[in-house]
Formats: structure tokens, C-alpha cells, sequence
């Protein structure tokens, strides 16, 4: 969906301001940078592609701390509990693993499934999507702590509401709304609370190499944003779908996406392992 509305939200930038710009250690060949998530306004959480580390930044580009994943294996995705720790997806291992100081503990082991994209919810629990070992099938569940709460893949017409197999990362709205980016299906599909298919967004009608939605974030007025890596821009939509703005200065295949608790967006930039910091409201 996309279209020319009347908006109740904040007004936009006309052009959008990077009021800051920090190099991580990812960005050099086959060790991209992949997720970003703010701990808070002046530090972010950072993983990467074939690498087992998880780095912790300030605002600066400062390395505050460094972790390592079990076994060697690649974190999928990253989110924070309510208390402030990390917590990051194995989908090689089939789990999800808490940061606890020095050490590493398995939070939710899951069997015949393997963790993709997670984000913490408003109520204090996960929301995870997976697939299933053979790559055939996709969903995601909703847990309080570790239990298992809800679950919902197909639509009303018993069709899956996701693809299966490739990256997928995920936010919830200020509406409760389930937020994928699915970069296979090229589209970002939003079902309500109960798992209810609501809109999907593939932005064909502004993507000239093709929609590429690498990344995903809500902000506090409700807009979805997601990062489109092929044609170097962020999408900005409103909670319906409907294409509000994009952001199009000074980025290069962006990915990662992850907003203060100012709506200040970061944008993690896949090939230069650069994050930077976009002011887009007035």
C-alpha cells in the first residue's frame, strides 16, 4: 500500500539531518554489519555477518565491550530484556541466549525450529520469527519470558502469511501490530495483535533495483520505518501502509535500524559497517 494522506503525526524533515556518524569493526569483506539496537541514546549494540562477536559502541565510536556468541556461532539478531540484558538468536543452535555479565545462558531452546529476527514487546516479552528446520514453513510466536504465548503463520485464507527460508527482523507498533521486514518475499507485512493480517508494503512503485527490505523499526507516533539496502534509502510509512516519506541523504546499503528515545533513527550501513544518526522530525 502507499498513497497521499492527511497525517496526525509529528511533521517531517523535508530533509533529514545525520547529526552523527560512528565506524564499527564490521563493513570489511564477508564480516557485514548487520543488526543495530540503541541500549540507550548514546550507546549501541552491534552484530555482524560471519562473525561470532557482539560490540557495544557509544555515540563517539568508542569499543565499550565485546561479546562472543557460543560456539563460534553468528548471532542472528539482537534485543534487550526488560532489565537491560542481551539477548541475541542462535539459528544454528536452535536458541536464544541471555548476556548475563561474563557468561552466556540459553533462554529459550527451541526444537525443530531455528531463530531469525526478534524484538523485545511493550509488555516485556519477545516476539521471534522462525523457521523450521527443513526451511519449509515460517512463523512467529510471541513468549512471556520464555512461554510460549501465541503463534500465528498462515492468513484467513490459510495462506503463509511469511516466506520461508532468509532473513527476516521484526518490531511491534505503538498498535500492538507485528512489523516483519521479509527481505525474500521483498515486502513488509503487518498483521494486528491476534496474528490477523493487516497490510503488506513491497514498494515496487518507488524501488528502482528492486525492494530490499533489509530492516525494520517502529517510532513512538506509531510510523513503521524499514531500510531498503538495494536502492540506499529508509522507507518511512504511516501505521497503515501508507508511504509517508524516505529517507535519502548520505546513505549506502542500510540495514540495521534502531530509534532512541528521541525518534532519532540509526541506520547501520551493511558494506561500510558505519552507523549513523538521522534526525527526520522537525
Amino acid at each position: 500500500m502507499s498513497g497521499n494522506r492527511i497525517y496526525p503525526y509529528r511533521p517531517l524533515l523535508e530533509t533529514p539531518e545525520v547529526v552523527a556518524s560512528m565506524r564499527t569493526n564490521y563493513g570489511t569483506s564477508y564480516k557485514e554489519l548487520g543488526d543495530i539496537l540503541c541500549m540507550t541514546d548514546d550507546r549501541i549494540w552491534t552484530c555482524g555477518y560471519n562473525s561470532d562477536s557482539m560490540r557495544l559502541y557509544n555515540i563517539q565510536g568508542d569499543l565499550l565491550q565485546t561479546v562472543h556468541a557460543k560456539y563460534n556461532d553468528e548471532p542472528a539478531d539482537i534485543a534487550l530484556t526488560p532489565a537491560g540484558n542481551l539477548l541475541y538468536t542462535d539459528f544454528r543452535d536452535r536458541s536464544i541466549n541471555v548476556v548475563l555479565g561474563e557468561n552466556i545462558q540459553p533462554f529459550i531452546t527451541l526444537q525443530g525450529w531455528g531463530p531469525r529476527g526478534m524484538c523485545s514487546t511493550s509488555a516485556g516479552g519477545l516476539l521471534v520469527i522462525m523457521d523450521s528446520d527443513n526451511l519449509e514453513e515460517t512463523k512467529v510466536v510471541r513468549y512471556d519470558g520464555s512461554t510460549e504465548k501465541q503463534c500465528f503463520q498462515f492468513d484467513n485464507h490459510g495462506q503463509p502469511l511469511y516466506s520461508s527460508g532468509g532473513n527476516k527482523y521484526i518490531s511491534e507498533n505503538r498498535n500492538m501490530d507485528v512489523c516483519v521486514a521479509d527481505v525474500v518475499a521483498r515486502a513488509v507485512v503487518v498483521v494486528n495483535q491476534a496474528g490477523n493480517f493487516r497490510f503488506r508494503y513491497d514498494g515496487s512503485s518507488l524501488s528502482n533495483q528492486g525492494f530490499y527490505p533489509a530492516g525494520i523499526a517502529t517510532d513512538s507516533e506509531g510510523c513503521i520505518l524499514t531500510s531498503d539496502s538495494n536502492n540506499h534509502c529508509v522507507h518511512i510509512l504511516d501505521q497503515d501502509g501508507f508511504l509517508r516519506s524516505r529517507i535519502t541523504i548520505c546513505l549506502y546499503t542500510p540495514w540495521g535500524l534502531s530509534l532512541d528515545s528521541r525518534d532519532n533513527l540509526f541506520v547501520g550501513e551493511w558494506k561500510t559497517g558505519i552507523v549513523k544518526k538521522i534526525q527526520y522530525y522537525k
